[in-house]
């Protein structure tokens, strides 16, 4: 059977299989750690080492010589943090080091190992049957694990079976792992953090009792129990957070004190060498976020900075940070979003800055944008700021001790990855898939708020019109028009069944100052969907005669799914077909944490959930819709869909629904992924009635 694009989408899971990943500085800066499967066609991960001495790369850990089932007795834990961070491969899918020694800890087949790039030795740790996020401690001595709701602790070296810190038999508590909104919208994936001396460990506790328990079934395993979970609506209440410093060798106590009433949220927790335990604490409309330091011996708090804005405080990883005498924040400040010390931003006006990636005593490495479709690598140091990347593509980094691990990728390639320490660079090679299609995609600006569009017209000849397709996600914290090759191969595909391809970044997305992101607050349906409708119109003025604005169609996922019902449901004048995937239908039914951000608490904003609830406007429907979702999706639980297609049948409206059994907000399954875009294409082929312009399907 020949190879088609959709089948090696899938089977590839998206290109991702092969690509270095998930990569660390260690033991001074001597190695980079990282995670690379074997192949294009491989989902197992193997461990594998760099040596910045010589730039030679070694496999630390193959998965496949360590365990029999590699993904056998996946804790209920490990497979929500997967599902947290959208992880679908297999092997070794997370790990942690200590600060300077070179070991690795990491789960696999439901047992903990720990593993000495020194000794070139690798240990099972008794009596961590279920372990889940583990932790080494600055030494190196000891790794702390949770296991179901507690909290164990053993040699790292295995030469003791782990013992239980901290348990606790009360219902719905745990200890040491994060809660969902956490994972979900804040980015924080951990609840125990080791102290510099690794004789204490700072845990969280988290106790559920009075989050809403909701059920997930599998209605095609009627013998199946549903699964229960805790998840917090909007408007509802959150988990319990607490905190407490707990020592290792008596399992003492203190709990740390702060206004939890006031500041609910724990975004996140920093203890570094030579610094005091710091939390980072966000009230529950998110228009504040303080930085509090902690007497470890006593559990009291002071608060050393603190940042507000009337709509929102936008968390970004790794920042607020502390450097030489003060604070580095990265926040709205004038126009943009920028690099402040201590208040004062040391970033240009031009720049909106996304990340800190390293520091020292002199000079900080950052990324920003000067044009939201591009991520340029910036330094500030004595001499000002200066570029480091060629100004045109997307650079992701990280680094330390003089070691950076560069990302990046353009419109003429895919991904490539550099190590680079002093005058020393070297290339870290992707085994990943070349994609059978190839991107030819054009950029523009459009409507009224300029926004930034990508026009994907097919690979081969066309005579007739072309239907247009909108292919946004276009809401808050994604971009999908990007510099980056990569992005548009699905888009490219669709492109060749017989459409234009469009796909525009408007108001909410990332990467633009003047209040571009701001603007939704309150409304998360009219100036989003305004953005699209000003881009199909700007289109079907630049290419007149090669696109047919009578025939659109609009497909998304998530927030994308919302989006096009919304378009199709809203605008049947402009959008005649509409394929919505897992989309959210009523913004009461999806989190706190994101909800409240940009419509505020459905208590006291109640307009604000009416007017953007698809459920209120399905007696609009005029034109096709399908629906697709997955039963088991835990993020935008399948009664969005379900309730909106009551809602449309009680209305007398047709519609199509695809339920997807066993498939979460992911949809991972080779047969799942593939079969979803031929149905998509035919839906919308059935619909717009296009004419085949390319045979690679």
């Amino acid at each position: 059977m020949s190879d088609t694009f959709p089948r090696q989408y899938a089977r590839t899971q998206r290109f991702s299989l092969g690509v270095p990943r998930d990569f660390a500085v260690v033991g001074g800066g001597s190695h980079v750690l990282f995670l690379r499967s074997s192949g294009p066609d491989d989902p197992v991960n193997a461990l594998w080492a760099l040596d910045t001495s010589t730039g030679s790369e070694r496999v630390v850990v193959d998965p496949r010589e360590l365990a029999k089932d590699i993904d056998g007795e996946m804790p209920a834990a490990e497979r929500a943090r997967r599902e947290r961070v959208r992880e679908s491969a297999a092997g070794i899918t997370s790990y942690a080091t200590s600060n300077n020694e070179l070991k690795v800890a990491f789960p696999l087949g439901g047992e903990l190992f720990v593993a000495d790039l020194v000794n070139e030795t690798c240990v099972t740790i008794e009596n961590s049957t279920g372990a889940f996020d583990p932790r080494l401690s600055g030494d190196g001595q000891l790794v702390s694990f949770v296991v179901d709701n507690s909290l164990r602790v053993a040699p790292a070296d295995g030469s003791k079976p782990a013992t239980t810190l901290i348990a606790e038999d009360t219902a719905g508590v745990s200890w040491g792992s994060a809660e969902f909104v956490a994972a979900e919208e804040m980015r924080r994936n951990r609840g125990h953090w080791w102290d510099p001396t690794s004789r204490k460990l700072a845990v969280t506790r988290v106790d559920l009792a009075d989050v809403n328990v909701w059920h997930i079934s599998a209605p095609n395993e009627p013998t199946d129990t549903p699964r229960a979970i805790s998840y917090p609506a909007a408007g509802t209440n959150n988990a319990d957070v607490k905190m407490c410093v707990i020592d290792v060798s008596d399992a003492s106590q203190v709990e740390v004190d702060w206004d939890r009433q006031s500041y609910p949220y724990l975004v996140d927790v920093t203890w570094g060498d030579n610094e005091p335990l710091t939390l980072t604490v966000q009230t529950r409309d998110q228009r504040s976020m303080k930085i509090l330091e902690v007497q470890a011996d006593t559990g009291e708090t002071v608060p050393v900075t603190e940042i507000v804005d009337p709509d929102w405080v936008e968390i970004v990883p790794g920042t607020p940070r502390r450097w030489r005498d003060g604070w580095l924040t990265i926040q709205e400040h004038g126009a943009t979003r920028a690099l402040l010390h201590n208040g004062a931003p040391i970033s240009p006006p031009d720049q909106w800055v996304r990340s800190v990636v390293d520091l020292d005593e002199t000079t900080i490495t950052y990324t920003a944008s000067v044009d939201p479709t591009t991520i340029e690598l910036w330094s500030y140091g004595e001499d000002g700021n200066k570029l480091h990347s060629d100004g045109d593509g997307v650079t992701y980094a990280n680094g330390s001790h003089s070691v950076l691990v560069t990302q990046r990728s353009s419109m003429d390639h895919a991904t490539t990855t550099t190590v680079a320490k002093g005058d020393d660079q070297w290339v870290i090679d992707s085994f990943a898939a070349v994609p059978l299609v190839e991107p030819d995609v054009r950029f523009h600006q459009t409507g009224p708020s300029q926004s930034h569009t990508a026009v994907v017209f097919p690979t081969v000849d066309f005579k007739d019109p072309l239907p247009i397709l909108l292919d946004p996600y276009g809401g808050p914290h994604a971009q999908r028009v990007m510099k980056s090759r990569n992005s548009y191969l699905l888009s490219q595909w669709f492109a060749n069944q017989g459409f234009c391809v469009v796909i525009t970044d408007g108001p909410g997305t990332p990467g633009r100052g003047n209040g571009w992101e701001r603007m939704i607050r309150g409304d998360v349906a009219t100036p989003i969907l305004q953005a699209q409708i000003e881009a199909l119109q700007a289109v079907g003025e630049l290419y007149s005669g090669k696109v047919d604005p009578s025939r659109v169609g609009i497909r998304g996922w998530s927030f994308g799914g919302y989006l096009a019902a919304l378009a199709v449901i809203r605008r049947p004048d402009l959008f005649h077909a509409a394929v919505a995937g897992a989309p959210v239908t009523d913004w009461r039914l999806y989190d706190t944490h994101y909800t409240e951000r940009y419509l505020g608490h459905p208590d006291l904003e109640p307009d604000n959930y009416k007017n953007t609830s698809l459920l209120e406007e399905a007696e609009k429907l005029q034109r096709p819709l399908m629906l697709i979702h997955g039963l088991a999706d835990d993020n935008v639980v399948a009664a969005h869909t379900l309730q909106l297609s009551a809602a449309l049948l009680a209305a007398g409206r047709s519609h199509e629904v695809l339920p997807l059994s066993n498939t979460t907000h992911m949809t991972p399954q080779e047969e799942v992924a593939e079969n979803i875009l031929l149905l998509q294409v035919d839906f919308l082929k059935r619909n717009l009635a296009t004419t085949p312009v390319s045979d690679n399907i």
